[in-house]
């Protein structure tokens, strides 16, 4: 199957939102995470959970979310959220890691490496779980809803 360059990008925007309805977009706001776009604030697990709570109350108004569709993604979402909440604080240790190491006065190259191949799969490991995180959602909202979370997200990222 062949997707046009519209639909990839609706295909993108749904990954993308539902990304953020697991919370992962509370990671960013990890300090030093991009310093001129985010706050220097770190999260607690707590402010995570509410921040996709916030997010998943957004979400079920754009996509007209039934009661019993609330009711199935809640928990998809909470678990989604609970499972990466410990590679939130992984990056805080990744980031004191490098940091100790950039620190010394003769650089470990090798350590260095080894820190950023842990990282990436971190990432990666991070990855598979918000693309479940999607998969479960997507599957409990309609076609027409997942194309008007669809269109709301790439219209927020400039994406349409």
């Amino acid at each position: 199957m062949t997707l046009t360059i519209g639909k990839r990008a609706a295909l993108f925007a749904l990954i993308a939102g539902t990304a953020l309805v697991a919370g992962i977009g509370a990671v960013a706001h990890e300090p030093g995470a991009g310093f001129a776009f985010h706050s220097h604030m770190t999260m607690t697990d707590e402010d995570i959970a509410a921040h996709a709570d916030k997010f998943l109350q957004h979400v079920y108004v754009e996509v007209n979310a039934t009661d019993a569709q609330k009711a199935q993604i809640d928990p998809l979402v909470r678990q989604a959220v609970t499972d990466l909440l410990p590679m939130h604080a992984g990056v805080r240790d990744f980031h004191a890691q490098a940091l100790a190491l950039l620190n010394q006065d003769r650089i470990d190259r090798a350590a260095l490496e080894n820190l950023r191949a842990e990282h990436i799969q971190a990432a990666d490991q991070a990855s598979r779980r918000i693309t479940q995180a999607v998969a479960d959602v997507a599957e409990v909202l309609t076609p027409a809803q997942r194309k008007l979370l669809a269109a709301h997200v790439a219209e927020m990222h400039g994406l349409n």
